[in-house]
């Protein structure tokens, strides 16, 4: 028999070409009538809706996460001029006006990190840690106890619990 025939006979008998019969196939009358009928819409939009909450879902979260992610790189480059005014505070300066400026810019931008989520990894006297820290160099001193930090070179933050820059530290070996 040729191969359309064959087609033919097979799209009669309500099947696709792998043998299966397909959804738009089965007839109505084969239903055990309305309520089978009525339970199978149903069931298809069960699943539908599940399907599509859970699309919903996973688009917000990669929403979030997208939002979270360029929000730490904002802030990371942002943070080199953080730590300039922060040197700008500590040099000395004759000028009133001019120091006072500088500490309100800092001011305000300690306000917008923290605003933001940004908090300072503790470092001097806390116990070294290589998820948090980033150690430089070491020292042998008895003035604190063994792996603990001495000296912070540079400040290390986290973006709501998530490290954007380790501290960069001395430790006590």
């Amino acid at each position: 028999m040729p191969r359309e025939a064959e087609d033919k006979d097979e799209m009669e008998c309500g099947q696709n070409d792998c043998g299966a019969e397909t959804e738009t196939d089965i007839d109505i009358e084969d239903a055990e009538g309305p309520d089978a009928l009525l339970r199978t819409e149903r069931e298809k939009y069960t699943r539908l809706y599940a399907e599509y909450e859970n699309f919903r879902r996973r688009s917000q979260k990669e929403r979030e996460n997208l939002i979270s992610q360029a929000r730490a790189e904002v802030i990371a480059k942002l943070l080199p001029v953080y730590d300039n005014l922060a040197r700008a505070l500590e040099t000395p300066c004759s000028d009133e006006a001019f120091l006072r400026g500088v500490e309100l810019t800092a001011a305000q931008t300690d306000e917008i990190f923290k605003a933001l989520g940004v908090e300072e990894i503790p470092a001097v006297g806390e116990k070294f840690d290589p998820e948090r820290h980033n150690a430089v160099s070491s020292v042998t001193t008895d003035e604190a106890p063994s792996g603990a930090v001495t000296a912070e070179f540079q400040k290390g933050f986290t973006l709501n619990g998530k490290v954007i820059r380790h501290a960069v530290v001395q430790v006590n070996s």
